[in-house]
C-alpha cells in the first residue's frame, strides 16, 4: 500500500473516532477497507503466482536465464508505482484507438463454390 493510501485509511479510522463513529463514517470506512482487501488479494495471487513460476523456472535442468529474467520482470511490475497508484493488468491503451474486426484483421479471399 501507498501512503497515501494508507493516510486515506487512517484518516477515515480517525474521522470515525472523533465523531463517536457514526453509521455513515463507518460505512466510509468499510468500503474503503474493502476496496483495500480487492487490491491486496489481486496482488497477493499475482505475487503468488510469480512465485511459483519463478521456482518452477529456477529449478528446471538446462535452466534458461531469459526465462528467468522474464518472470522477475513481470514481478517488478507488481510493485512498481506509476502515477502514485501500482500497475496492475491491463493499462487500457490499445494502439491508435478502437477498431472494427474489418479494420484490424485482413479479409480472407472470396472463394467461388459454385458446384
Amino acid at each position: 500500500m501507498t501512503e497515501d493510501e494508507i493516510t486515506v485509511i487512517l484518516d477515515k479510522a480517525h474521522g470515525c473516532v472523533e465523531s463517536e463513529c457514526a453509521v455513515n463514517d463507518v460505512d466510509d470506512l468499510i468500503a474503503e477497507l474493502k476496496d483495500q482487501q480487492k487490491v491486496l488479494n489481486s496482488r497477493l495471487e499475482t505475487i503468488m503466482n510469480v512465485v511459483a513460476h519463478l521456482q518452477q523456472a529456477n529449478t528446471q535442468e538446462g535452466r534458461k536465464t531469459d526465462d528467468v529474467r522474464a518472470i522477475v520482470k513481470d514481478m517488478l511490475r507488481v510493485f512498481t508505482t506509476q502515477d502514485g497508484k501500482f500497475a496492475m493488468g491491463f493499462s487500457g491503451d490499445i494502439g491508435d484507438g478502437p477498431t472494427t474486426a474489418y479494420d484490424a484483421l485482413p479479409p480472407k479471399p472470396w472463394k467461388d463454390v459454385a458446384p
